[in-house]
C-alpha cells in the first residue's frame, strides 16, 4: 500500500519543477494536484500521461485509482 506523501514523492521525482499535493488516505484511492512548467504547451491528456508515467506500473496495480487536476504556473496563479 501506498501513502499519499509516498506517491507525492513519486510525481516530484518524476517532474522535479512540479508543485504536487496528493490526498487520499486509505491506500489505494488518491487525488492529486500538480503545477508544473513542464505542462506549458500540452494537453490535459499529454499531461495527466506525464504524471502517471511517474508512477509507471504502480497505477492500476499497487495505486488503484488517482484523479488527478493537472495545470501551468500560469493557469494557478502563480506565474
Amino acid at each position: 500500500m501506498y501513502s499519499a506523501e509516498a506517491i507525492r514523492e513519486l510525481i516530484q521525482a518524476g517532474l522535479p519543477d512540479a508543485n504536487v499535493e496528493v490526498m487520499g488516505d486509505d491506500g489505494q484511492h488518491f487525488a492529486a494536484r500538480v503545477i508544473s512548467a513542464s505542462f506549458s504547451g500540452k494537453g490535459i491528456v499529454e499531461q495527466h500521461r506525464m504524471v502517471y508515467a511517474t508512477l509507471g506500473e504502480r497505477m492500476g496495480g499497487e495505486i488503484h485509482a488517482l484523479s488527478l487536476k493537472t495545470m501551468t504556473p500560469e493557469q494557478a496563479g502563480l506565474a
